[in-house]
């Protein structure tokens, strides 16, 4: 079986191929801007073609690197510059567009494609949502308007190709101990220390009550990668792992005292550091912290079969200690922390 990873040098994609890796009869094509070191795991023993999915071209030459693929997952996604919505929309949008285009072109039978749980709209957290709840994302987070659109597309493309297996996994927030500074460098800034993780005890975590979120460990969402080309098996699937992520769960994993704190002051507070450039992310994920909904994972179980190993609670001690330790995967940028182009 023949399987291209697009984006495979990031936290979603270096999972992926680790999980892959233990497939025999795997034959791995990796995607991704810049060539990692393929002289160490889990970049070895991968076919790899450098290209960028945004460019004007990158169609006509994935449709060459498709060919006699059985399955092509697209997990590129560029998260930053988000003070630049035209160069983030060109990987993001126009991207995952020509992934499509050279799908159906080179006659590749499944599609599956990251999608997350920031492409739902909003929702209460005291009801669980399957997948049928709608995808028109939250209306203040450029990321979740993205996936929201890419969503759209895909709905089209089902129509236009029914020949084709196309598959959405909507993870909740995906994390690991190895790309750690890669997430930190993401959402926080490289700037940030975080080695006194290790030593100092915050005496309190003041958080909204509104922040109530799923998480799910790299190497289980692989494994629903995995799971969803076995079983060739289509349409959306939740991702999540248990418990629900809340306040009080991210201060005891921290070893202190959650305090509630207002939403909307939390939120001014990150508007203006992302307009000072402080702050790399912008006040639409302090909207998705607080808005999307808390879904349920009954399809993925059922139709997949697929069980997550890792709790939510040990998931973000690994992030918590990769961040003391500032860990990442040495033979790739991006989990460098280092930017891709």
């Amino acid at each position: 079986m023949r399987i291209v990873v697009i984006g495979a040098t990031g936290n979603v994609g270096s999972a992926i191929l680790t999980r892959l890796h233990q497939q025999p009869g795997v034959d791995l094509v990796g995607i991704a801007r810049r060539r990692p070191d393929d002289t160490v795991p889990p970049y070895a023993n991968v076919q790899w073609h450098a290209l960028d999915i945004g460019d004007d071209d990158s169609a006509s030459r994935l449709i060459d690197v498709f060919d006699g693929a059985d399955a092509v997952i697209c997990v590129a996604w560029a998260l930053q510059p988000t003070h630049d919505q035209a160069a983030m929309m060109r990987t993001s949008v126009t991207g995952t567009q020509h992934v499509m285009e050279a799908v159906a072109a080179a006659g590749v039978p499944q599609l599956v494609y990251a999608s997350s749980v920031g492409t739902y709209a909003a929702s209460s957290k005291k009801h669980r949502r399957d997948e049928s709840w709608p995808v028109w994302g939250i209306r203040e987070s450029s990321y979740s308007q993205q996936k929201a659109l890419n969503e759209y597309a895909l709905d089209v493309y089902e129509k236009a190709h029914p020949d084709i297996v196309v598959t959405r996994l909507r993870p909740g927030l995906v994390m690991q101990q190895a790309a750690a500074s890669e997430i930190l460098g993401l959402f926080a800034g490289f700037w940030v220390p975080t080695r006194w993780l290790k030593t100092i005890r915050i005496p309190f975590l003041p958080l909204s009550p509104r922040f109530v979120a799923q998480v799910v460990h790299a190497s289980d969402l692989a494994d629903a990668f995995w799971r969803a080309i076995d079983r060739r098996a289509g349409g959306a699937f939740n991702i999540a792992t248990e418990p629900v992520v809340t306040p009080n769960l991210v201060a005891s994993v921290l070893g202190t005292r959650a305090v509630p704190f207002p939403y909307r002051v939390i939120r001014a507070a990150v508007t203006i550091a992302w307009r000072l450039r402080f702050l790399p992310v912008d006040a639409g994920w302090v909207d998705i912290a607080a808005k999307v909904p808390v879904m349920n994972t009954d399809r993925a179980r059922t139709v997949l079969g697929w069980e997550p190993k890792v709790s939510a609670d040990t998931a973000l001690a690994a992030l918590i200690t990769g961040l003391a330790e500032r860990s990442n995967v040495p033979a790739s940028d991006p989990l460098r922390g280092r930017p891709s182009r």
